[in-house]
């Protein structure tokens, strides 16, 4: 990837992810990259091109570091736990404004747009993902269980972005807790800690 490339790039998510896609021109990303008209079009033809780089790149973050996680060494449960884990840390994060795939959704709803496609491009892979390690947990119907991660962590990335992400995040990861407590048989009071956190 070109110098120039890598600026535009890191530019136009800096300023997307913090003050909206169609918020965001062109010509803002231009002056704040400092490159030049004909620089930005060479490598992004039209702003949906960048639009679709600037998620594509979230994406590959996302899936790398769920990689790393899924090949750890560790159990399952405990995979699970650091995927979640990995998301409260992003809710808590400084500048934090929510999902930036639902974000997206939400400013392009049209489901033939290229934007939309990308927001559910990631969502099914996550799903999937989810699906797979809760299949790898047994004694526990997967695709509902991976369903519930991905609304639960909806839920918090949506909460997390409006108010302390503290309660949010915990209540978060009890959830995760609870739903692997449901697939080893404990109810999830059980679970020290479990029933008490606010």
């Amino acid at each position: 990837m070109s110098d120039a490339r890598t600026r535009l790039l890191d530019t136009a998510s800096r300023l997307f992810y913090a003050d909206g896609l169609r918020a965001v021109g062109i010509d803002r990303v231009i002056a704040e990259a400092q490159v030049t008209r004909a620089t930005l079009y060479r490598h992004f033809p039209s702003k949906d091109d960048l639009l679709v780089a600037y998620l594509t790149q979230i994406d590959e973050g996302i899936r790398a570091r769920t990689d790393a996680a899924r090949n750890s060494g560790g159990d399952t449960d405990d995979i699970i736990r650091t995927i979640a884990q990995a998301i409260a840390d992003d809710i808590r994060g400084a500048g934090f404004r929510g999902c930036a795939f639902l974000n997206a959704a939400a400013e392009y709803p049209d489901p033939n747009h290229p934007v939309h496609h990308a927001v559910l491009e990631h969502r099914e892979w996550f799903l999937t993902t989810m699906t797979e390690l809760f299949a790898q947990t047994g004694k526990i119907d997967a695709e509902p269980a991976a369903r519930h991660f991905v609304m639960l962590r909806d839920g918090a990335m949506a909460a997390g972005s409006l108010t302390d992400p503290e309660p949010i995040c915990a209540t978060f990861l009890r959830g995760v807790e609870g739903l692997l407590a449901y697939r080893s048989g404990l109810e999830p009071g059980d679970i020290t800690g479990l029933s008490n956190t606010p």
